[in-house]
């Protein structure tokens, strides 16, 4: 059992940061002690999703060299988001997007 515990905390450190490191940093100078903005991986998830991509693999190769996160990871990461409404103010034409295709996804299940 040893050896199987060893080898998820070896696949967790290569998916990259955890939920928590996506989490809000605090507005520096914004005046707004309560307010808070993305953080850094979420603003680069959306800044990748903005991007078309040519060919098979191209998104997910991406994902994994510009992110250092498994694809599985970045999806879930990116879902997550669709909810969060720092998110939608931060990019809303690219939430709204993919709000749009997740619901159309959905209806056809």
């Amino acid at each position: 059992m040893a050896g199987t515990q060893d080898g998820q905390d070896a696949r967790d450190t290569q998916d990259g940061p955890r939920p928590q490191d996506t989490e809000a940093a605090p507005a520096a100078g914004d005046g707004q002690a309560g307010r808070r903005e993305l953080g850094r991986q979420a603003r680069d998830v959306l800044a990748l999703e903005r991007r078309g991509f040519a060919g098979p693999g191209a998104k997910e190769r991406a994902i994994r060299e510009e992110l250092g996160l498994s694809p599985v990871r970045y999806y879930q990461l990116l879902n997550a988001l669709l909810d969060d409404t720092r998110a939608l103010a931060h990019d809303p034409v690219t939430v709204n997007r993919l709000r749009r295709v997740r619901d159309a996804r959905r209806a056809e299940r």
